[in-house]
């Protein structure tokens, strides 16, 4: 029974596959036209489609969206009954369909066309309704479904799911679209805050721990208590000096008879790793695991402005 299971997966899975790479070979130079059009285009990307086609137009939308390109969902039942409103002059449509020849398709492509519109058709088969009647074609035609009857949207969905972020992708380059901009689509979530959160967006809400080169021990151990980062900066002049950790102590206690006679000046570590305010916080969790360190000193021309500690990242969802 398990190697039924596995080998019928493995089968879906090599289907799918399998129609995707074909997809490279179906591409016409139509395929560049459609690109360089909904790049120009003043007006949104209208998606529909009906059943699991709709799906994948919500799918595509989404993609369009969080990379640059304006778009909007539309399912063809409901653009018969009202939907349409949406459509405006300027608006580039595209039609997702299997067959092309489901009834709520036949009746949307017309309207589409009455109103001047651009027409797209994402379609699995070139000669149908919406393959002749669209403007353009963008030909996601499979050899088989991955379902054992060859019946249920598999590989189909697959291709055209595949076809919108081929557009998707296509367009980002066009745009230049980077990750500054990706970012400021997705200021939400751990993806948007590894794109966009700065060290001082995280250091200014912690203490900022310092004792003088002169400290006693006892006030250095002071100060790592009260700023509850496992470590303080040795500052003179606002200039660091060095810094002591939590293991700086231990290490300290261990080898030292009398190390109530030390000052900070004698136990700090004088060459800290530090980090600017500026750089983005993914950058610091990467200088953190690179020196194996939990904590990095925040400076600024030479000036200390503050700790991040790898709690902080992990609370950011950095991590």
């Amino acid at each position: 029974m398990s190697k039924a299971i596995i080998d019928t997966a493995k089968e879906s899975i090599l289907l799918q596959a399998n129609s995707v790479a074909a997809l490279a070979q179906q591409l016409q130079p139509s395929f560049v036209t459609v690109v360089e059009l909904l790049f120009s285009t003043h007006g949104r990307v209208i998606v529909s489609g009906i059943g699991k086609s709709a799906i994948v137009a919500q799918k595509i939308v989404a993609t369009f969206n969080s990379t640059g390109t304006p778009s909007m969902y539309m399912h063809a039942a409901d653009a018969i009954h009202g939907d349409l409103g949406m459509v405006q002059p300027g608006d580039v449509v595209i039609i997702i369909s299997k067959s092309g020849e489901s009834p709520e398709i036949k009746a949307l492509v017309p309207l589409i066309k009455s109103f001047g519109n651009t027409l797209i058709g994402m379609v699995g088969n070139v000669n149908s309704f919406l393959g002749v009647e669209a403007d353009y074609v963008l030909n996601t035609t499979v050899e088989r479904e991955a379902c054992i009857n060859n019946l249920a949207p598999t590989s189909s969905t697959t291709a055209q799911i595949v076809m919108g972020d081929a557009l998707a992708v296509c367009l980002e380059q066009l745009r230049g679209f980077n990750s500054t901009a990706f970012a400021k689509y997705h200021p939400g979530g751990n993806l948007g805050k590894r794109l966009y959160l700065q060290v001082q967006d995280i250091s200014k809400q912690n203490a900022q721990p310092q004792v003088a080169p002169t400290a006693a021990l006892q006030e250095v151990i002071f100060s790592l208590s009260k700023g509850r980062l496992g470590i303080t900066v040795v500052v003179e002049n606002q200039e660091i000096l060095g810094i002591i950790t939590d293991g700086d102590i231990r290490r300290m206690l261990e080898t030292h008879a009398n190390p109530f006679t030390l000052t900070a000046a004698a136990i700090m570590n004088p060459q800290p790793k530090t980090v600017q305010p500026t750089q983005l916080a993914v950058e610091a969790l990467e200088q953190m695991k690179s020196f194996d360190i939990s904590q990095l000193v925040v400076v600024q021309q030479g000036k200390y402005q503050g700790i991040v500690h790898m709690h902080d990242l992990m609370k950011e969802g950095i991590i």
